[in-house]
């Protein structure tokens, strides 16, 4: 099947939030990220940080999820999942908070007393220095002094509750890629696809979803999230509020500039400072010779003032 339309951007915080609330949807989403079978799945309540003018954490958005997931070798177990998102690039020092509070997090440890494995996916608006893959893959290894891997034992409780992994979606790699189930499922996060210039939505337009159910659910949930009036209005605080953080961003970056020019002309300034009174140091130290060679000619300090055009106390200091 195949839709001429547009549906909510899910960079956006309340349609993410929207999106994911469904089950089936954030399976789907979860699923395809860990390359795993995801059994069930349940968002942790009051997780996510709310748009608030007056309060800066409109720059990360998070939900914690709770999630069984099935192995390879059939066996279950309980899982984290901490999905952080942000369109902006600066907040490298949040998301090691956010993951400090999961550790600390006493509702994260199982019956056993150990504590849940956490996975942190990050869906970054923005790129990560200069690798270019859109989703990027972070996983622990058990190795001995060889770099050899150790398979006996693993995984450990103790290890498992001191490391995690880590899933990274570059959404600005995303353009076009549908090359696996997971850039194609993503894909609803490609910004090439904004509807007419508006960042609040993207175009499905010509997007072939034919016999892929999970995918068609997903576009169907943006395209509700895109009718709901209390949605697209807390679409426009987050314009207003990311325009108030990007100004800030250039007025800071401004500042910043601006001190960077001002602590080189002060050190230039600095600098001809010090040659002035090296200069000056010389001059005093030519002056004083002078000064005894006349002394030593039989002059008083009065005549080579005189002679010098000096004060008398200028020639005493000096002698």
């Amino acid at each position: 099947m195949k839709k001429q339309s547009f549906v909510a951007n899910p960079l956006y915080d309340s349609v993410f939030k929207f999106m994911m609330e469904d089950e089936q949807v954030a399976r789907t989403l979860l699923s395809a990220l860990l390359k795993k079978d995801i059994v069930s799945v349940e968002m942790h309540p009051n997780e996510y940080s709310n748009v608030n003018k007056e309060n800066d954490r409109i720059s990360i958005f998070r939900i914690d999820f709770g999630a069984v997931v099935r192995e390879k070798d059939g066996k279950e177990h309980l899982i984290l999942i901490e999905v952080q998102k942000t369109w902006r690039s600066t907040e490298i020092s949040r998301f090691r908070q956010y993951l400090g509070v999961q550790y600390e997090n006493k509702r994260n440890i199982d019956v056993n007393g150990n504590s849940l494995p956490i996975v942190s996916i990050y869906i970054l608006g923005h790129k990560v220095g200069k690798i270019k893959e859109p989703v990027v893959y972070v996983s622990r290894k058990y190795l001995d002094y060889d770099s050899k891997e150790i398979t006996e034992g693993v995984p450990d409780p103790f290890v498992e509750s001191l490391t995690h992994d880590s899933i990274i979606v570059q959404v600005p790699y995303l353009k076009g890629k549908a090359r696996n189930r997971v850039e194609k499922i993503l894909s609803v996060f490609d910004q090439t696809y904004i509807q007419d210039g508006d960042p609040q939505f993207v175009s499905v337009s010509g997007r072939d979803i034919s016999e892929d159910k999970d995918m068609e659910r997903i576009i169907n949930r943006l395209a509700k999230a895109a009718t709901i009036s209390d949605i697209r209005m807390t679409m426009n605080i987050e314009d207003e509020i990311y325009s108030e953080l990007e100004n800030l961003d250039t007025k800071i970056l401004s500042q910043k500039k601006a001190l960077a020019q001002k602590d080189k002309q002060l050190a230039h300034q600095e600098e001809q400072l010090a040659h002035q009174e090296e200069q000056l140091a010389q001059q005093k130290e030519l002056l004083r010779n002078t000064i005894k060679m006349l002394l030593e000619t039989g002059k008083t300090p009065s005549e080579i003032a005189d002679n010098l055009h000096l004060d008398i106390d200028d020639v005493n200091e000096l002698i």
